[in-house]
């Protein structure tokens, strides 16, 4: 049997950001042992991803970063823009594949990380820790016992909740024949989208040179299109919205994020621990994970550092999780016009400050503030609806047809 201080299940965002908080610099104690266990190449592991955040100033991730922006951008439906310098924030972009490498060399050094491929079958508590049971890539059992076991694996299926919407998308990696996009400028939410019946779609540009950018559809609805869905709306956003003539689509990306008020459990065990968007990282009102998720795992390495007991933080207040609660239940109850809600919100809470509100770092006043421009009597109706609502569990599949990056740049 393997032993260590940290067993951490799962290599994606979570996993990696706290072995790689365990093994920085700490606070003269000895660095704990750490097993990480990643999936083997297959289905397990999840396909080439991006995540963009925001944050003042350098990063602990920089280095990763693909492109970063000062200035955002949104449009309301009939092509109006509404602009924002967010100075000091900068909006970043970080590529999975980029920040893996960025990990795994400064994991390298650290004699206390070691890597394990495998399958996990089982997490469970013993005394004094927990085991995990997996199957390395020729199929034999293998333990690993730690002190403290971290699960970042997305969960097979979502809580019971009052409102779950899913945030899904489908993006192009693309280079055009003609200069065409303004690199100081990202494209937050650009509602010239063609409208669903039950949720909301809006375009998503982020500029990497004036002919390279990610282009992609987004709604937030109660379930996912299919493949040649997918297709149609990113082709008609680059073809009849952006108008962007000839262009290769280099790769390409898909997912599917739940925005639900459903309580993800941050604990399963005595020494048992979900961390990431499994443990509740993902804000609810925008799919926002990868801040949250920093957060949850700053205060992790922290305890154990410390000797405490590493219980995950919530990534978010109970104040910012009510509030989404209301938020959620009127785009889905159709009370609230999400584009006209979203562009108002812009375009009356100065950029910056509602870019701090959607990170749950203003204060109580600051947050009236920012409701008082979203639509009254919808809000009101729906925070007086919730109490009554039962909570249910979601029954639709999570997962999105394939949409595979081809392995060579194709023009469509």
């Amino acid at each position: 049997m393997l032993e260590a201080d940290v067993a951490i299940v799962g290599a994606g965002a979570a996993g990696l950001s706290l072995a790689h908080r365990l093994a920085g610099p700490g606070s003269g104690r000895r660095a704990p042992s750490v097993v990480l266990l990643d999936a083997p190449p297959g289905p397990l592991r999840p396909p080439r991803r991006t995540w963009c955040f925001w944050e003042a100033g350098p990063g602990r991730f920089d280095a990763a970063v693909t492109a970063s922006w000062r200035s955002l951008r949104v449009r309301d439906r009939g092509g109006r823009p509404i602009d924002g310098d967010i100075a000091p924030l900068r909006y970043k972009m970080i590529r999975s594949d980029d920040f893996e490498h960025l990990v795994a060399r400064d994991l390298a050094g650290h004699d206390g990380v070691r890597r394990v491929e495998g399958t996990v079958d089982t997490v469970e508590d013993v005394p004094g820790g927990a085991l995990v049971r997996l199957r390395d890539r020729d199929g034999d059992p293998r333990v690993v016992g730690a002190r403290w076991v971290f699960d970042s694996r997305p969960p097979g299926s979502l809580p019971a909740a009052r409102t779950t919407l899913l945030q899904h998308f489908h993006g192009w990696f693309v280079r055009t024949a003609r200069p065409a996009f303004a690199p100081g400028t990202a494209e937050l939410m650009d509602f010239r989208t063609p409208q669903p019946a039950d949720g909301l779609s809006f375009g998503y540009v982020l500029p990497l040179g004036r002919h390279d950018a990610l282009v992609e559809y987004t709604e937030f609805s109660p379930r996912p299109l299919t493949r040649d869905a997918y297709e149609a709306a990113v082709r008609h956003y680059t073809d009849d919205v952006l108008r962007l003539g000839d262009l290769e689509v280099l790769s390409t990306e898909t997912g599917v994020i739940p925005m639900t008020d459903a309580v993800m459990p941050r604990r399963t065990g005595q020494s048992v621990f979900r961390i990431g968007a499994a443990g509740g990282a993902t804000r609810p009102s925008t799919g926002y994970t990868f801040a949250g998720l920093q957060r949850q795992t700053r205060a992790v390495a922290a305890a154990i550092r410390e000797g405490r007991r590493p219980v995950p933080p919530p990534a978010h207040s109970a104040r910012s999780r009510a509030m989404d609660a209301v938020l959620l239940r009127a785009l889905a109850g159709g009370r609230a016009d999400g584009p006209a809600l979203f562009c108002r919100l812009f375009d009356r809470v100065p950029m910056r400050r509602l870019l701090r509100f959607l990170d749950g770092d203003t204060r109580l006043h600051e947050d009236l503030a920012v409701g008082l421009h979203a639509p009254v009597g919808p809000m009101l109706r729906s925070a007086l609806e919730l109490p009554g609502l039962p909570r249910r569990p979601y029954e639709r599949p999570l997962n999105p047809p394939t949409c595979p990056a081809p392995a060579t740049p194709e023009t469509p």
